[in-house]
């Protein structure tokens, strides 16, 4: 795949650190890897957003581009808004991917929060922008109690919207997972319809880059570029 979607059953789930191992993944290979994120809300101009912080753990060598800035950290129509500027288009966000994906190897397109969180008045979303560019996406999701459903939620979104999906990774795998996330591994396929692709660590955003780019291979399963065994 040249451009992948990265979207999160929910916000604050491991989602930016989950495509910083994508990306120190396919660089490890020799790929050149662009990031996109069409919207970041919740910083100001002058403040390092996540595509920034996906560099600064996978790397220089990443290409980074934003679309679009809001200072609140809202969904990105209502963020929008209320500061007075300009939605992101879905036109817009698969044709800078298209863009990228003319110079590099792969792009990973970072959605805002989950799936269906709207980007423009007229409610378009990630979904929208991933069917147009023809893109699969990734669903990041939570580890413990309640994370099926989110799962099963999205990856419903998914099929309705006629989009593939290579799989789940779980964004932040708890150093001592209770039986909620154990139960989960195995779960998440079912649910999802989508086998279980990755398991990043709790505070992996947190390691010297020199080390997580080290150790990101082995999070990923083989079908991202990874060594892990799920």
């Amino acid at each position: 795949m040249s451009v992948l979607f990265v979207t999160g059953t929910c916000t604050e789930i491991g989602k930016t650190v989950t495509t910083a191992a994508l990306a120190a993944t396919a660089l490890a290979q020799g790929r050149s890897v662009a990031v996109l994120k069409p919207a970041q809300t919740g910083v100001t101009a002058d403040e390092p957003g996540d595509a920034a912080e996906v560099a600064r753990l996978a790397g220089p060598r990443v290409s980074t581009a934003e679309l679009a800035r809001y200072p609140e950290p809202l969904a990105p129509e209502t963020a929008a808004r209320r500061a007075g500027l300009p939605p992101v288009r879905p036109e817009e966000i698969a044709e800078a991917a298209a863009e990228l994906a003319a110079s590099h190897d792969l792009v990973l397109v970072e959605g805002a929060g989950g799936l269906l969180v709207r980007f423009d008045e007229q409610g378009a979303t990630l979904a929208d922008a991933a069917r147009l560019a023809g893109a699969p996406v990734l669903v990041v999701a939570q580890a413990g109690l309640g994370a099926l459903n989110a799962v099963a939620l999205t990856a419903l979104a998914l099929r309705t919207h006629g989009i593939d999906s290579p799989g789940v990774v779980v964004g932040s795998w708890p150093k001592a997972p209770g039986l909620a996330a154990r139960c989960n591994l195995d779960d998440f396929p079912r649910a999802a319809g989508t086998p279980l692709l990755g398991r990043v660590p709790q505070g992996a955003g947190n390691l010297p880059p020199e080390r997580f780019r080290a150790q990101a291979p082995d999070w990923l399963a083989p079908t991202l570029g990874g060594t892990a065994v799920l």
